[in-house]
């Protein structure tokens, strides 16, 4: 009938524009999304609810995965099996011991260092106490501002603290149990990885690619940043000692230890040398000491580190923010160790190893291709600018052409008159 010719016509796109293919809607999309969101609620609070267990496995794997390149090269040097297999567990167990050894000692030291200060502390509160009162708050709310500040409770704390880990809790013990076990098997199994990833790959490529991607981005992460945390807190610790800062060695190491925390971990290292700087050389020792950690931390993490670690770590900045928040919600401090590689660990279940949505790589991190295509666009709009510019200089060359050429014929007619 002629009403569903006009409705064909109207469908047909009109001549000489390109058709577009658009790809069906699926059905049900919003269940789908729902559900999956759901699912991912439910696995979060399973995971939050055995943490301990979690932090203790994913960290034996994360450390059997840095680790795991002295196996392959004593294997490649004709070293059997149990031998490469007993060096790296050796390895991985030293490297775990060194790390609580540094965290034990920090904390002692603190609480050691802490208790010199009291008096310095108790002064600065009652210079603030007196500023507050200049300002014209009243006492009341001071004394509610103040009154729960005393230091002698943090020393008490933080002693209670390493007495308490010294002695061996409980939670301690069966991290350290779960954690020394796991790392055991683990190494142990590792010796049958390169051949169960080939064996993936000769059936599932996408898999396997996803699985060596992911071991690659942790092993370069993990390694780049326990380089640059040393690197960045034996500088730390040598340009407190050379501004005076009480505790400087401490510092250093408490800003190694955070090196691991991305984008917190450098303002958690900031507060006590910023503390300890106000207490013995005022506002400027504390302008000086932001001065320092801003630019050391400036050239190690936002110059160094991503020249080292590359395209291994192909997350954005926000999304790098955002897990350390959430997983450090979900695992405690653990999981903000640990966020970067339990993300990348996350990317690599639900996107690496499924090539339908490989589109949202780019959202995540990996922006070379945006890169490049924004140096296109920016090379273009530069050309087209410098166009306009040349259009522009002749117009106004023109302009003077035929305003110099006015003059001259008013001149001729004057000149005849």
């Amino acid at each position: 009938m002629w009403w569903n010719k006009k409705r064909e016509q109207a469908a047909q796109p009109p001549a000489g524009e390109a058709r577009v293919t658009m790809t069906p809607p699926i059905p049900h999309r919003n269940a789908f999304l729902l559900m999956g969101l759901a699912g991912l609620v439910i696995t979060l609070f399973g995971i939050a609810a055995m943490r301990d267990i979690f932090s203790a496995i994913f960290l034996a794997l994360v450390l059997v995965i840095c680790v795991h390149p002295v196996r392959r090269g004593l294997e490649r040097r004709g070293v059997s099996r149990g031998i490469s297999t007993l060096v790296v567990l050796v390895t991985v167990v030293l490297l775990l011991g060194g790390f609580v050894f540094l965290l034990i000692i920090s904390f002692a030291q603190f609480a050691t260092l802490l208790p010199d200060y009291l008096p310095e502390f108790e002064t600065w509160a009652n210079t603030i106490e007196s500023w507050l009162s200049s300002l014209g708050v009243g006492q009341e709310q001071i004394n509610a501002m103040l009154g729960s500040f005393n230091p002698a409770d943090i020393v008490n704390a933080i002693g209670g603290f390493v007495s308490g880990l010294l002695g061996g809790a409980a939670g301690f013990i069966s991290f350290a149990v779960i954690l020394l076990t796991m790392l055991m098997l683990i190494t142990f199994d590792s010796s049958y990885v390169p051949t169960v990833v080939a064996g993936i790959g000769r059936k599932r490529p996408e898999v396997a690619t996803g699985l060596v991607r992911f071991a690659d981005g942790v092993r370069r992460y993990m390694v780049a940043t326990t380089g640059l945390g040393v690197a960045q807190g034996i500088i730390n610790w040598i340009a407190l000692a050379l501004l005076g800062i009480p505790g400087a060695a401490l510092w250093g190491m408490l800003s190694f230890l955070c090196s691991f925390i991305p984008n917190i971990g450098y303002f958690i290292a900031l507060i006590p040398p910023l503390v300890f700087g106000a207490l013995v050389g005022g506002w400027p020792m504390v302008v000086a000491v932001i001065v320092v950690y801003g630019v050391i931390n400036a050239v190690i993490q936002s110059v160094i580190q991503p020249r080292i670690v590359g395209n291994a770590v192909s997350l954005s900045q926000s999304l790098t923010f955002a897990s350390v928040l959430v997983w450090a919600i979900i695992l405690g401090p653990m999981g903000a160790i640990l966020a970067v590689p339990l993300t990348l660990l996350m990317r690599m279940l639900l996107v690496d190893t499924n090539p339908a949505i490989a589109w949202v790589l780019p959202a995540l991190g990996e922006v070379d291709d945006a890169k490049r295509e924004m140096s296109m666009i920016d090379a273009e709009a530069k050309v087209a600018r410098m166009q306009r510019r040349e259009e522009k200089k002749q117009e106004h060359a023109t302009v003077r052409a035929e305003h110099t050429a006015e003059k001259a014929g008013k001149a001729d007619d004057t000149a005849e008159r």
